[in-house]
């Protein structure tokens, strides 16, 4: 499985990007998808999950309201909408798939499969 990040770039406090991860493989469909983000010196944190079918997603508590995960498995992609952008909001993102099929519970590093290779947010102030 391949993951392939793209959308991320620098952006004014308050607005918006779009993040996209195009995956490679079959099992796409059967795995729970997620974004993760890293700051400088901080450990990599989960932002937002999303079900093998959409029908579930979680999200970080600092990104509830303002971020929305979704997919589309026709096209084997997953997004992440991010709105009302901050500054501390600034970190590489990761678009990560499950280790498990089929699974949707605590989703953490532990638990990741395979790792897209991640895109830069800047959000200025």
């Amino acid at each position: 499985v391949q993951l392939q990040a793209s959308g991320g770039g620098l952006v004014q406090a308050g607005g918006s990007l779009r993040l996209s991860c195009a995956a490679s493989g079959r099992t796409f469909s059967s795995v729970t998808m997620g974004w993760f983000r890293q700051a400088p010196g901080r450990e990599r944190e989960l932002v937002a999950a999303i079900s093998w079918s959409g029908s579930g997603t979680s999200y970080a508590d600092s990104v509830k309201g303002r971020f929305t995960i979704s997919r589309d498995n026709a096209k084997n992609t997953v997004y992440l909408q991010m709105n009302s952008l901050h500054p501390e909001d600034t970190a590489v993102y990761y678009c990560a798939s499950h280790r498990l099929l089929l699974t949707f519970v605590e989703f953490t590093t532990k638990e990741v499969g395979y790792w897209g290779q991640g895109t830069q947010v800047t959000v200025s102030s």
